[in-house]
């Protein structure tokens, strides 16, 4: 595409809740400087939806069409690494779904695809948007909490029914999604907790598989990681949990951040726990602290931001929000959970991407074709993540 184009030619492949919610947005003129000209699904019916654009029902001759000048792949995850890799080697601009693939192997070889950089390659992690998480990410990084002493982020409010998982073959199973909880719904807070704080050393977890649910992978999650300077971090999440929560918690030298209900409150320290501690004569009174709720705007573009990002990155340059090659921290993360419940020992980062490959590959050829599919029905998508 010329830098003097007026518009990114778009395609969509994959038009499941959540491609289907990209497509209408960029028909709605949500997305400037950008116009949806081909779509691509293996189902003909979900292409009935969209008269006057060109339709296929195949990835690579969408890819190959010549009318689009970038894709937006919205597809089940292991299908993800393949038609990636095809489009990049096209010389497509690529907008991938989280997460950019199942495990690390493929993920390396994904990215491994992405030689010319000027195609702009990017992943649907659209919570960076979020400027609560934005705001809380700079006060990290900036040293306005101190030394982080511990993190601990439970997110149970990713509820999903029987009905939920009835409604695709794909779903919860080895072999058609490589995970649960923590691959389809979690891995946008996995993706902020690595974003916020960093990759942890080591990583010692409990996954129970089909704990709330007739499934064969993890919708019950219990993590715990620890950082090379000995800070610890716990995630706990769930699709089985009601009602759920969602509460980050962060203790600093400088005092105690939360994050629930929409709301940062900060417990600032008068002093530092530390000099506090080695300074006072009390014995059990902590410092004193001030009470301060942190103004931030409202959720932020969500989807939408990352989809204009994209655009503005092919026709002005303009930096990612979240960048494809950032996505290989998460499934590294993921991958690294789940070794460690099936495994029942402590991982170290990196780990080992044959060796997950080798226990995906099991568990996948372990796994049960779904006697029936059948669409649920009623109720509304959650757009941070419908999948």
């Amino acid at each position: 595409m010329s830098a003097r184009s007026p518009e990114v030619r778009l395609g969509i492949i994959g038009l499941g809740s959540m491609g289907k919610h990209h497509a209408h947005s960029v028909l709605a003129g949500n997305i400037p400087e950008c116009r949806l000209t081909a779509v691509c699904d293996r189902n003909p019916a979900q292409l009935e939806a969209f008269s006057g654009i060109a339709h296929f029902s195949d990835s690579r001759k969408l890819i190959h069409s010549g009318l689009i000048d970038a894709i937006l792949v919205a597809t089940p995850h292991y299908s993800h690494t393949p038609i990636g890799i095809d489009a990049l080697k096209a010389g497509l601009h690529v907008l991938m779904e989280k997460p950019i693939s199942v495990h690390k192997a493929d993920a390396v070889r994904l990215l491994a695809a992405h030689q010319n950089k000027r195609q702009v390659f990017a992943a649907m992690f659209n919570q960076r948007t979020d400027p609560a998480f934005q705001k809380i990410r700079g006060m990290v990084q900036t040293g306005e909490l101190g030394a982080i002493r511990r993190i601990q982020w439970t997110v149970t409010d990713w509820f999903r029914s029987q009905a939920y998982y009835n409604s695709g073959d794909w779903r919860a199973t080895w072999a058609g999604e490589g995970g649960g909880v923590l691959l389809n719904q979690c891995v946008h807070h996995i993706d902020l907790f690595i974003w916020m704080f960093g990759l942890p050393q080591k990583v010692r977890a409990m996954c129970s598989l089909g704990r709330h649910h007739d499934i064969e992978v993890e919708d019950d999650v219990t993590a715990m990681f620890e950082y090379a300077d000995g800070t610890p971090g716990v995630l706990i999440t769930s699709t089985g949990e009601a009602p759920g929560v969602n509460r980050l918690e962060i203790s600093g030298e400088r005092g105690r951040l939360t994050f629930e209900n929409g709301k940062i409150c900060f417990l600032r320290n008068e002093l530092e726990t530390r000099v506090y501690s080695q300074s006072t004569q009390e014995g059990y009174l902590p410092p004193t602290t001030w009470k301060i709720e942190i103004p931030f705007a409202n959720r932020g573009e969500q989807h939408n931001g990352i989809l204009k990002n994209f655009v503005r990155a092919i026709r002005h340059g303009d930096p990612l929000i979240a960048p494809a090659e950032e996505g290989l921290a998460s499934v590294e993360l993921i991958n690294a959970i789940l070794l460690s419940s099936f495994q029942d020992q402590t991982i170290t980062l990196p780990i080992s991407a044959s060796a997950y490959a080798r226990l995906l590959k099991r568990l996948a050829a372990q796994s049960q074709t779904k006697s029936s599919v059948v669409p649920y029905q009623g109720g509304t998508a959650n757009y941070l993540n419908p999948k």
